[in-house]
């Protein structure tokens, strides 16, 4: 998780791994001004993990209104369904090693 510190202009000047004295913003991991800081191009491929993250937003969204009957699993089309409850299994087998945004994951809807 990388904090950053910036100097007097609102530039990037150093990241670090945890909150430090004095340095607290934090920012995603593929936010594009980590990118620029670290040299990297901003393209496609910063996309492609923000997306990787919002998906588990969603799956987590998703839960919760399952969870505070919202929403029912069978209300959500046949291939949503599937994908969605693959992917749980998949975390299941993982052991839980990717953990929820929105706190830890329970067992399958």
């Amino acid at each position: 998780m990388p904090y950053v510190k910036r100097n007097d202009v609102g530039d990037i000047v150093a990241i670090y791994q945890a909150a430090e004295e004095g340095v607290s913003e934090f920012l995603p991991q593929h936010s594009p001004e980590i990118a620029r800081f670290l040299g990297q191009e901003e393209d496609a491929s910063l996309f492609s993990g923000l997306d990787n993250e919002l998906v588990r937003v969603l799956e987590d969204l998703i839960d919760t209104l399952i969870t505070k009957n919202v929403l029912r699993i069978t209300d959500l089309p046949t291939e949503a369904q599937q994908k969605l409850l693959a992917r749980k299994r998949l975390r299941h087998q993982l052991g839980n090693r990717l953990t929820g945004l929105l706190g830890h994951d329970d067992d399958l809807i």
